[in-house]
């Protein structure tokens, strides 16, 4: 059994499954690896040269199994396999009961005129949650995971942002202080419909590489308390109430947190 010290998680709360071992994978393997989590990768094939390589370099007691088996370990699962494979894997990973399911995968492929369309009518996140009902689905939506590798500073500009999207508050503000220890700078976007706005917006990510610009663009978002403000000093509400508005999910950063 991993040991912890004092003021870590639980062992079953210290295992995390990583579904797939490609390039935001073993980021996210690697950067949670190195916070004291034990990591099982999902692969389809656990015995390969490259997958036995992302091991060794995940290192801290790193493993690699099935896809299944990977999902049915810890309490938080993260989906890093591509579209159109996305669909075969995750609609095979077992009873995941109760378990967290972190989607970071993106449904596009590139449209007759070379840019990035939907390959689905809803989100990837849905059909996820549609495929295991008794799952947690969240979205989980980073621009790119070289920012998993080197996470950005304030004095750089900001941390980059991770939008998570989901229906219940506990297990989305368990994502959001995971994502707060990698550096990364987590926000609620919201009931996980919202996720379809997330795979749009990384559709737009994608513009400058099929232009082949030699420049792209990262996602810093910038907290403000500006239009909060106009708001609670209006005699008018400016919008009714969200379905949740009494039970808001807390996130590291937030004013209320």
């Amino acid at each position: 059994m991993h040991t912890h010290s004092e003021g870590q998680e639980q062992d079953t709360e210290n295992v995390i499954g990583i579904i797939g071992t490609g390039d935001l994978g073993s980021s996210v393997g690697m950067s949670l690896a190195k916070l004291g989590y034990q990591i099982v990768y999902g692969s389809r094939d656990p015995s390969s040269k490259r997958v036995k390589q992302v091991v060794r370099m995940t290192g801290h007691g790193a493993r690699a199994t099935s896809y299944k088996d990977a999902a049915q370990q810890g309490d938080i699962v993260f989906l890093a396999v591509p579209w159109p494979a996305m669909e075969q894997i995750a609609r095979t990973l077992g009873d995941l009961t109760g378990k967290i399911l972190a989607d970071g995968s993106f449904p596009f492929r590139q449209a007759t005129d070379g840019y990035m369309e939907s390959m689905v009518e809803t989100s990837s996140a849905e059909l996820i949650q549609n495929w295991n009902p008794h799952a947690i689905v969240l979205k989980w939506s980073l621009p790119g995971s070289n920012w998993i590798d080197e996470p950005s500073t304030e004095e750089e500009g900001g941390r980059i942002a991770v939008w998570i999207a989901g229906n219940d508050r506990a297990p989305k503000e368990k994502l959001a202080r995971l994502t707060d220890r990698m550096g990364l700078e987590p926000f609620d976007a919201g009931p996980l419909r919202l996720s379809r706005e997330l795979d749009a917006q990384a559709i737009l990510y994608m513009v400058p590489f099929v232009q082949g610009r030699k420049e792209t663009w990262e996602l810093i978002v910038r907290r403000s308390d500006f239009f909060a403000s106009q708001m609670s000093d209006s005699d008018e509400p400016w919008f009714r109430p969200v379905y949740d508005a009494g039970n808001l999910a807390e996130f590291p950063g937030d004013a209320s947190a």
